[in-house]
């Protein structure tokens, strides 16, 4: 088979396709045919050794797959060769193949591409997980999303108003604002234009925002922390700025506010049960039309090290997929 190798750790330019041999599963692992595979940010920092997890080389990047079971290890016995599937991965997607843990796969609804089913379950199972378990965002509240035009940030606006909220979409250009209000927000912020507190709090008549998510950390906690609502809850869903910040813990008291840890990963092997009843939701909506991964590149495994840099260069709109059997 074909796989975008990772020979030693380095920029993405650095990586090279090459045959390598098929795979087997181990028990209770699948083997899957991979159709599409999406680009997450943890493949710009795996490939240079910056990740929490270190691979043994060579290994393939790509974290995220949709595709056909070809295989399945001893053990497995919900999951059979020919099903659709979807899968998280790690490390390993941008392959023909990938052998993956048969608790990482989901079904994929038969109405859906292999494209979106492979941009679809990090992104919105992490912002579902955020807004449902953790925020417990209620229709009616406000919901302010930061990144709004990343990946998990237009996953979060299109939940946001599936769930009855009022969203208000930040970003930091005119075409990425445009990409959230396609995804249905109902205020839009360039917070490179003007004070992010200062616009927040008008928007909501000095009320501040309910819900805050927050992908972004740095510079953008800052300012939210400073315009939540009564009884606010701030998401922490990463650090796509660069920097983690610090909280004087007083702005928490003053507001009776709740800063929420947000880790997808292990919800979903802790409680599975739970995370299977969002995805459940998660697939109708899809099927309803109410939601859609925003796909603004496709590439061929042979250019996938050009995505992995797009990314890197915070040059994307929603979500990178790489085609690596292109119809």
């Amino acid at each position: 088979m074909k796989a975008l190798l990772c020979k030693a750790f380095g920029p993405a330019q650095s990586l090279v396709v090459e045959q390598v041999a098929d795979l087997q599963p181990k028990r209770n692992e699948v083997v899957i045919e991979v159709h599409s595979a999406s680009v997450n940010f943890p493949d710009t920092l795996i490939i240079e050794g910056k990740y929490q997890f270190k691979p043994p080389f060579p290994f393939s990047p790509g974290g995220e797959a949709a595709g056909l079971i070809t295989a399945v290890g001893e053990g497995v016995s919900a999951l059979r060769p020919g099903d659709r599937v979807m899968a998280l991965t790690g490390w390993g997607s941008f392959a023909e193949q990938v052998a993956v843990a048969a608790y990482n796969v989901l079904p994929v609804p038969p109405a859906m591409a292999f494209d979106d089913a492979a941009a679809f379950a990090m992104t919105y199972g992490t912002s579902m997980h955020a807004l449902k378990q953790r925020a417990e965002l209620k229709a009616g509240e406000t919901l302010l999303v930061l990144g709004a035009a990343g990946g998990v940030g237009l996953a979060a606006v299109e939940i946001g108003k599936a769930m009855g909220a009022r969203v208000i979409a930040a970003a930091s250009s005119t075409a990425k604002l445009e990409a959230a209000k396609a995804a249905g927000a109902d205020e839009l912020i360039d917070y490179t234009t003007g004070n992010l507190k200062e616009q927040v709090l008008k928007l909501t008549g000095g009320q501040g925002a309910d819900v805050i998510y927050d992908p972004v950390g740095g510079d953008a906690f800052d300012a939210a922390i400073r315009c939540i609502a009564w009884n606010g809850r701030l998401l922490v869903i990463g650090f796509a700025s660069g920097r983690i910040p610090q909280l004087p813990a007083n702005l928490a008291l003053l507001k009776g506010a709740a800063v929420v840890g947000v880790f997808w990963g292990a919800f979903a092997q802790r409680q599975p049960h739970d995370n299977a009843a969002n995805f459940r939701q998660l697939f109708g909506w899809y099927e309803e039309g109410r939601l859609r991964p925003h796909i603004s590149g496709r590439y061929s495994l042979e250019d996938a090290p050009q995505a992995i840099q797009a990314l890197a260069d915070r040059q994307v709109v929603g979500k990178l997929v790489v085609q690596v059997r292109q119809a």
